[in-house]
C-alpha cells in the first residue's frame, strides 16, 4: 500500500501541478490587478464586520474556520519538511505561493459565495456547488465531492493527529509500551488520542455553529501566541536576521532550486499549508453572511497572508536562526547537504521547530510547540470534518442519496486514531495525495469557469464600483451582471427590492 501511495504521489505532484499552482495565482493576480495588494485595507475592514445570522456565520468566524484548516501541522512540521528536503530557499517559494495564492483564494472563495445554497437553514457551498451551478457540470461537482470526502474525511485528519502524537511524545516521552495491531504504541500517545477524540466528538456533533464559535476564540489566540514566541527568538538574535533573509533568497535560485527541490517542496508545502487553489477555503467562505460575494473572497485572501507570510515565516525564522535543521535535498536517506543536528531527527515532524525553541527557552520550548500543535492540528481536524460534511450534503442533494452524517463523524474519528499511531512519512504521503487530487480538480475547474463566464471578475468590478460610489449597503444582482446559476443571490435581490 505504501508503495502504491508513493506511486500516486509521484503522478499527482508532477511538475505540472506545481507550476499550475503558481501559474493560476499569477493569472488571477494580473486579471484582478493584484487585488490582494490593492484591497489590503478593505480586507481589514471587512474582517471585523459583525454579520452573523441564523443561517450563516460572520466573516470573522468564516475566516477563523478556514484558518483553522489552513493553520495546522503544515505551519510547524510542514515548514520543517520544506527546509529539510528543499533547503532554506524553499521558504522563498512558500512566500511566492502565498502572494500569488491570495488571488486564487479570492477567486475560489468568491465562487463559493456566488453559488452557495440555503440547505435546511444553513448556508453551504464549495467547489462541488460552483461546478454544478456555475458550469452546469454535475459530474465534476460529484467528482470533487467524492475526492474531498476521501481527502478530508480519510487522508488528511491522520496527518494532524500524527503530528500531535509525535509532539506529545517529544515532551513527555513514550510512556509504557503497549502492543497493538499497528505495532508498539506508547501510553502517552494513547492518552493524547483519548483527549482528542472526546473533545472532537463533542464539537463535531454540534455542527458548524459550534465549530465556528470554538475556532473564533482558539485560532486567533494560538496564532498570536505562536508569533509572539517567534518574535522573541528573532529579537534575541536580531543581528542574524538580515543574513537569514539573504540565505533564503539566495538559496531559492541555486542549482538545487533549479533542479526542483526548493521550488517543488516550497510549492508543495505552501499549497498544503495555505490551501490556496486546493478548494477547501470556499466551504467556510460560503457559510458566511455577507452583503456581496466579493467581500468574503477578499477576507479569505487575507487568510493566506496570515497562514504563510506570518505563521510559516515565524517557523522558518526560528529554525534557520537557531540552525536547528538538516538539509537532505534530493540525496538518499541518511545523507545530508547540510547537517546541523542529529541525523536521526525525523524531517517530516515538528522536531526542528521544537529544537529551535528549546535552544532559546530551554525545556519550555518543546512543551509550547506541543500545545501549539495540539490546537493547530485539532482545529484543522474540525475544518476537515466540516468540508467532508458539506460535500456529503451536496451528494445527498445532487444524487438523492441518504448518507447519514454520523458515518462521516465516525470515519474521521477512526482516521484520527489511525493517524496517531502510524509513522509520519507514510501519513504525509497520504495527505499529499488528498491535497493534490483536490487541487487538480479545483484549479482546472475555476479556470474553466473563468473562460466560460468570468463571474469572479464581474463580482469584483461590481463591488469596486459600488465602493467607489460610497454606498452604505452593498447589493448584488447576478442577473444584471450576466451571472447564471446564482439562485441564492437572485432570490435575495428580489426579496430586498420588494421591501
Amino acid at each position: 500500500m505504501e508503495g502504491f501511495i508513493d506511486f500516486l504521489n509521484g503522478i499527482i505532484w508532477s511538475p505540472a501541478l506545481i507550476y499550475l499552482c503558481l501559474g493560476v495565482g499569477l493569472f488571477y493576480s494580473l486579471l484582478t490587478r493584484f487585488a490582494q495588494v490593492r484591497h489590503f485595507k478593505e480586507m481589514w475592514r471587512l474582517l471585523f464586520n459583525s454579520n452573523e445570522s441564523s443561517e450563516g456565520i460572520s466573516s470573522f468566524q468564516a475566516l477563523a474556520v478556514s484558518l483553522s484548516g489552513r493553520v495546522g501541522v503544515g505551519n510547524i512540521a510542514g515548514v520543517a519538511a520544506a527546509i529539510g528536503f528543499g533547503g532554506p530557499g524553499a521558504v522563498f517559494w512558500m512566500w511566492v505561493v502565498a502572494f500569488l495564492g491570495a488571488s486564487t483564494a479570492y477567486a475560489e472563495s468568491t465562487l463559493g459565495q456566488l453559488y452557495k445554497v440555503n440547505d435546511g437553514g444553513q448556508y453551504r457551498g464549495g467547489p462541488a456547488y460552483y461546478f454544478d451551478r456555475g458550469l452546469g457540470w454535475r459530474w465534476l461537482g460529484v467528482l470533487f465531492a467524492l475526492s474531498s470526502i476521501i481527502a478530508c474525511g480519510v487522508f488528511l485528519p491522520g496527518i494532524q493527529a500524527n503530528a500531535v502524537g509525535n509532539a506529545v511524545v517529544q515532551v513527555f516521552g513514550e510512556g509504557s509500551i503497549v502492543s497493538s495491531s499497528y505495532g508498539d504504541v506508547g501510553t502517552t500517545k494513547l492518552v493524547a488520542l483519548a483527549v482528542i477524540l472526546v473533545v472532537l466528538a463533542f464539537i463535531i456533533f454540534g455542527g458548524i455553529k459550534r465549530i465556528a464559535h470554538f475556532t473564533q476564540i482558539v485560532v486567533p489566540f494560538m496564532a498570536l501566541g505562536y508569533i509572539v514566541m517567534a518574535l522573541i527568538v528573532v529579537f534575541i538574535n536580531i543581528d542574524a536576521v538580515p543574513g537569514i533573509f539573504s540565505l533564503i533568497v539566495s538559496d531559492a535560485f541555486t542549482a538545487q532550486a533549479g533542479l526542483g527541490a526548493a521550488i517543488g517542496w516550497g510549492v508543495k508545502r505552501g499549497v498544503y499549508s495555505n490551501e490556496a487553489g486546493q478548494g477547501t477555503g470556499p466551504h467556510a467562505a460560503a457559510a458566511a453572511e455577507v452583503q456581496h460575494p466579493a467581500q468574503q473572497g477578499l477576507v479569505q485572501a487575507f487568510s493566506v497572508y496570515v497562514d504563510t507570510l506570518f505563521i510559516c515565516t515565524a517557523t522558518a525564522l526560528m529554525i534557520l536562526i537557531t540552525q536547528q535543521y538538516n538539509v537532505q535535498g534530493t540525496l538518499p536517506e541518511g545523507q545530508f547537504l547540510i547537517q546541523n543536528v542529529d541525523p536521526s531527527v525525523i524531517i517530516s515532524s515538528p522536531a526542528f521547530t521544537q529544537m529551535a525553541l528549546e535552544s532559546v527557552f530551554g525545556g519550555i520550548g518543546p512543551v509550547f510547540v506541543g500545545f501549539a500543535l495540539f490546537f493547530f492540528a485539532f482545529t484543522t481536524i474540525l475544518a476537515y470534518y466540516y468540508i467532508a460534511e458539506t460535500n456529503v450534503a451536496y451528494l445527498r442533494q445532487a444524487l438523492k442519496l441518504n448518507i447519514p452524517l454520523t458515518i462521516v463523524k465516525l470515519v474521521i474519528m477512526f482516521m484520527v486514531a489511525y493517524g496517531t499511531v502510524n509513522t509520519a512519512g507514510y501519513i504525509w504521503n497520504l495527505g499529499d495525495v488528498g491535497v493534490g487530487l483536490m487541487a487538480w480538480i479545483n484549479i482546472v475547474g475555476i479556470l474553466v469557469i473563468f473562460f466560460m463566464a468570468k463571474p469572479t471578475m464581474k463580482a469584483l468590478k461590481d463591488y469596486e464600483e459600488q465602493k467607489a460610489k460610497g454606498v452604505e449597503k452593498f447589493t448584488f444582482n447576478p442577473k444584471a451582471l450576466g451571472i447564471k446559476g446564482a439562485d441564492f443571490w437572485e432570490k435575495r435581490y428580489e426579496e430586498e427590492n420588494k421591501k
